[in-house]
């Protein structure tokens, strides 16, 4: 006569404790298959920790591996380890956590926090096994411990009404959990919607995981193993696996830290910029892992925005997880943690850029963009990224660039500030009069060929203590020119400057003496403040042509000879004069780029040329 096995049944709290693992903390029923792969890996590590210290083990001969078998026809999937397996003390001890009088506490503590304080208060419960009921009407575990002298048990349940725990004679070490598949979750019983989940989420577990037999997880975790340990061959091919490429890195960045966290992360610079293709924006691809086991696929925020083409895993032990693994517990943790390997790659790069020029000329030729962002968009590291900036400049060959650092580093004992200009080409800045005093004084300059630079170099402001400033910036003080030959007097200058802003009327700001010009007759400069030439570039681009015309100062060179010329002329031929003195403004302008009429400036020339035939 069979005897009845007596149900444990759950309380009244313990249900709508179920009732919050079962239907609140996932967001995607697949997870359910992660925490049990997750919490067999777990087992079999306890188990290769007690072959080191135990003699008398259980079934000591079977491999550490994980099972998994699917039954379309029995709507099945069955998940098996040779672990350290249960006692009935540890079966009611473990899946029984939930039963725990603590859980009261839980209950009462979520009612107080509201539901969204689930998320920080699961994770003192480890309830993961408890996902199974996601997708099973009824979950049975069959199990023997480790110790020789275990049972030979089966503890089942429905998630709802209790457990029950009872002997079953030829279990094998370990835990082999059977999930009978409710209606809408029969998927999980297919052999590819399985292989599916764990290429997703448990490729990196250490120990084999097989499919109906077949081993599923082929891919090493390469971030665990010493660098001396893998070959560039398989880099690469963890590369490709990781990030779905088909180009070969550029950059291969391993390294661990015990301190302030526990990381190992493998991360990867790409060849390639698809960005640049018209493809659009790269999304994040770095994969955040807690001991093997995929958390986020893509974690939101992990690294700034312009990091987004660094590809690869980074695995932490320390962080603390809710039940569903999908977002953290701490977030100033994990905060800290993407500030950690943030940093890390900064100074990757910049050991990278200083070790081999030429290597990291060719990586910043497509990825300049993203390093640009950074400065200009990361306040708080923005002086850090600046450094793995790269320019053309005055004192390098077409082609050649030069760090800020280094930049600084020769830069003339009387010099003030860090130069530069703005503009689309070098063959524009060399034939323009900005040049000039600064190439007489032996001061290097910058060339900044993308628009994209005007936003640097205003976020950056300074670097190395040493101010930022445009050639055509207003506030440039070169000290006095002592020009050779002829030049107007101080008081002529004057005479001239005043009769040329009459004449120029409202399109000036101002006109006066250009101490930095050489051989031209004037240029236009930007007072500070004012929209750029190449920010009114983008503004017409956008179709906002609402800004009215640029707002200037025109700077006269009282040594050029037309400067000399005029200065007579205005009394002499007051119309041809003023037609020069509008013709030194508009070319001043062109060669600023901010010229927007031409054809004004064409009718005058060609007056002017009538004139001097005459």
């Amino acid at each position: 006569m069979s005897t009845a096995v007596p149900t444990h049944e759950f309380q009244a709290e313990v249900r709508q404790l179920l009732d919050i693992v079962i239907h609140s903390l996932y967001t995607d029923s697949e997870i359910f298959a992660r925490e049990l792969v997750s919490n067999a890996s777990d087992a079999l590590e306890k188990m290769r920790l007690l072959q080191l210290t135990e003699k008398d083990i259980f079934d000591e001969a079977l491999p550490l591996e994980i099972r998994i078998t699917t039954d379309e026809t029995a709507k099945t999937l069955t998940i098996a380890d040779h672990g350290i397996g249960m006692t009935r003390a540890e079966l009611v001890e473990n899946l029984g956590t939930i039963a725990h009088s603590g859980s009261k506490a839980f209950v009462n503590a979520l009612k107080e926090s509201g539901k969204d304080g689930a998320h920080n208060l699961i994770g003192q419960f480890g309830v993961g096994f408890y996902s199974a009921f996601m997708v099973a009407s009824e979950v049975k575990v069959y199990t023997h411990s480790w110790r020789k002298d275990g049972e030979h048990l089966v503890w089942t349940s429905d998630g709802a009404t209790g457990y029950t725990i009872e002997e079953v004679e030829g279990q094998n070490r370990g835990c082999k959990m059977v999930l009978q598949l409710k209606d809408d979750a029969v998927e999980f019983a297919k052999p590819e919607r399985i292989k599916q989940i764990l290429a997703k989420y448990s490729n990196f577990v250490t120990f084999p995981i097989l499919l109906n037999g077949e081993r599923i997880n082929t891919i090493e975790a390469l971030w665990l193993k010493n660098k001396s340990e893998v070959t560039e061959e398989q880099y690469k091919e963890f590369y490709k696996f990781a990030a779905h490429a088909f180009d070969d890195p550029k950059y291969t960045f391993h390294f661990n830290a015990d301190a302030p966290l526990s990381i190992n992360a493998l991360l990867f610079a790409p060849s390639h910029n698809p960005e640049q293709f018209g493809m659009g924006q790269m999304e994040p691809a770095i994969s955040l892992y807690c001991r093997r086991v995929l958390i986020d696929a893509k974690p939101k925020k992990f690294l700034p925005e312009w990091m987004r083409f660094i590809r690869g895993v980074v695995d932490s032990e320390d962080l603390p997880l809710n039940i569903s693994r999908e977002s953290m517990q701490d977030s100033s943790l994990f905060r800290k943690l993407a500030s950690v390997v943030q940093g890390r790659v900064i100074k990757f790069l910049e050991r990278e850029a200083d070790g081999d020029a030429k290597k990291y000329a060719e990586f910043y030729k497509d990825f300049s963009r993203f390093i640009k962002e950074g400065v200009a968009t990361d306040f708080e590291n923005k002086e850090t990224i600046a450094k793995l900036l790269r320019f053309e400049s005055s004192l390098t060959e077409p082609g050649e660039v030069v760090s800020l650092g280094t930049y600084v580093s020769r830069m003339k004992e009387e010099q003030k500030a860090i130069y530069y200009q703005i503009a689309p080409s070098r063959a524009a800045i060399e034939s323009g009069p900005y040049l000039e005093a600064f190439k007489s004084k032996g001061f290097e300059v910058l060339y900044l060929f993308e628009s994209i630079d005007d936003y640097v170099v205003s976020a950056l402001g300074k670097f190395s203590d040493k101010p930022l400033q445009a050639v055509n910036s207003s506030e440039v003080d070169l000290g006095d020119n002592n020009p050779d030959g002829q030049t107007l007097s101080k008081e002529d200058t004057e005479t001239l400057c005043a009769w040329v802003k009459e004449k120029l009327g409202t399109r000036v700001q101002e006109v006066r003496a250009g101490k930095r010009l050489v051989s031209s007759p004037s240029m236009a400069v930007v007072p500070d403040g004012e929209m750029t030439p190449q920010m009114r570039q983008m503004m017409k681009a956008l179709k906002n042509e609402d800004f009215g015309g640029p707002s200037v100062i025109l700077e006269i060179n009282p040594s050029h000879a037309i400067a000399l010329k005029l200065f007579g002329l205005k009394d002499s031929n007051v119309e041809l004069a003023e037609l020069v003195a509008e013709q030194l403004l508009d070319n001043a302008l062109m060669s600023a780029g901010l010229l927007d009429d031409t054809q004004a400036m064409i009718n005058r020339v060609n007056r002017i040329m009538e004139q001097a035939v005459a």
